[in-house]
């Protein structure tokens, strides 16, 4: 809404009018921000244009941002200023006293008008601009970080941050994320925002240089409110461990909720584990434990331990999978450890997880055989991790709990814990959904698994523990007898994968 304004002085007709759209479409030709300035500087006074997600897209001067979103999203309490819907947003001009009206009209519309121009132009561009910010994202997934980073010319491009989304309609909330964040790819940027749709979901990937601002986690966290998204945060993390944060930012996301719309990482998986042992024996153990493994090693094994995977720990690393088995085989035999045993596992991530040891802190030897599959004392039986695993596994019926740690012993694999169990695989199937939603964990990611292996073994029942034997029995169809064990797996047959 505007004010009225005095008649146009002498000679500021239709040659004046001429060139003030003249000047108008220059600064179009150039950006949005020009176009915004000029407009500014025709009025003799300011010019935002204001997005309801983004806030301020362009402001001149730039401190006149905060009123004129504010001037959008309430034009009553700004009784002086223009308010005009376009391209999606509200443009809000604030002309000067002695401005006439009509001009401030003219450069309202015409600004309105070069706006909508651009956004059309924009959105021709913007479908192919889309397929191919996703598939940079499936690139960097897939390992090809050099690739990428020399096609955006970004030579400060070192971390990144990953955001996951999912919600009832990714593609609005696609394209609204897009507007805001301006996703340009214009070479020679000290940071960039990659977002595309993989598999039913919004995956943002923030390139910068190791210092993340927030800006967008803020427009993420208002798309989310906005378009009832749930969104799971990992990072800031160096390029290469891409994938880990892609893992990272899925386990997060599902401990999202309508209260809690953005989890970054850091608040799930085995770090809270970690942050309830004690420095001793807890630091000293893993770095006796990790003492023959060379530091390029121990990256390979937690990217591995992380994603559970060779193929994308292979991708990660650029290897090929016959190399990253063949180096896990070598390393096994380094911690004189089974790498194949789910509880070895479990706790050779809790070691790479452990903090450095400090300055002065005594270090036993290397760690022989076994070591990793038995912890030492006042590590996970301490009353913090005795009341940690309580809590997290506490409440699961016999049924569950025996056939969820069988099912964790085999890695996750469903058949030969079905065959162990002596169930259908169906069965097995619709127990650990059971068991998932009673746990309220999201059963798909490695470290989770991790962590309720461990939570399991440390609350098992004495003497027996969760012997698939002890599975209570109905009959039918469904219950097989008991067999022949499966528990076994011939060391020729093993797949580090």
């Amino acid at each position: 809404m505007g004010t009225t304004r005095t008649s146009e002085p002498a000679g500021a007709g239709a040659g004046g009018a001429q060139e003030a759209v003249g000047r108008l479409m220059r600064a179009a030709g150039r950006s949005g921000a020009h176009l915004i300035g000029e407009a500014a500087s025709l009025i003799d006074g300011w010019a935002v244009l204001a997005d309801p997600i983004a806030g301020a897209v362009y402001s001149t001067p730039a401190a006149a941002a905060a009123q004129g979103v504010h001037a959008a999203a309430h034009p009553q309490d700004h009784p002086s200023c223009v308010a005009h819907p376009a391209a999606g947003a509200v443009l809000v001009l604030s002309p000067g006293l002695k401005v006439p009206g009509s001009r401030t009209e003219l450069v309202t519309a015409t600004t309105a008008a070069l706006l909508e121009v651009r956004a059309q132009r924009a959105a021709e561009l913007r479908a192919e601009q889309m397929r191919l910010h996703a598939t940079l994202i499936r690139l960097l997934l897939s390992g090809h970080t050099a690739a990428v980073t020399d096609m955006l010319g970004g030579d400060g491009l070192t971390h990144a941050t990953v955001y996951r989304l999912a919600g009832p309609d990714v593609p609005t909330a696609h394209q609204v994320l897009w507007r805001a964040a301006n996703a340009s790819l214009a070479p020679g940027r000290p940071a960039y925002a990659l977002m595309g749709e993989v598999e039913d979901e919004l995956v943002v990937a923030d390139l910068h240089g190791g210092a993340d601002d927030g800006r967008l986690l803020r427009l993420v966290s208002r798309v989310g409110e906005r378009h009832s998204m749930l969104a799971g945060l990992a990072g800031p993390l160096p390029l290469p461990d891409l994938p880990t944060a892609y893992a990272d930012a899925f386990v997060a996301r599902h401990s999202a909720s309508p209260s809690r719309r953005v989890v970054p990482a850091e608040a799930v998986g085995t770090t809270g584990l970690a942050r309830l042992l004690p420095t001793q024996p807890y630091v000293s153990w893993a770095a006796a434990v990790l003492a023959p493994v060379a530091s390029e090693h121990r990256r390979l094994l937690l990217i591995w331990l992380r994603t559970a995977s060779v193929s994308c720990t292979a991708a990660t690393l650029g290897l090929s999978a016959g190399t990253v088995r063949a180096r896990l085989r070598g390393l096994a035999g380094l911690l004189g450890a089974d790498l194949d045993d789910a509880t070895v596992r479990a706790h050779l991530l809790l070691s790479l997880r452990a903090p450095a040891p400090a300055a002065g802190l005594e270090v036993p030897g290397p760690a022989g055989p076994g070591s990793l599959r038995n912890l030492p004392e006042g590590i996970l039986d301490s009353e913090a991790a005795k009341a940690w695993a309580a809590g997290l596994v506490a409440g699961l019926e016999p049924r569950l709990r025996i056939a969820l740690a069988c099912w964790l012993r085999h890695h996750a694999r469903t058949a030969p814990a079905a065959s162990e169990l002596h169930v259908h695989r169906t069965t097995l199937t619709v127990w650990l959904a059971e068991a998932a939603e009673q746990l309220g964990q999201h059963l798909d990611d490695a470290i989770t698994r991790a962590e309720l292996h461990l939570a399991l073994e440390a609350t098992a029942p004495a003497g027996h523990g969760d012997d698939p034997a002890r599975l209570p029995r109905r009959g039918g169809r469904t219950y097989k007898g008991h067999g022949p064990s499966a528990t076994s797996v011939p060391s020729h047959a093993r797949q580090y994968d």
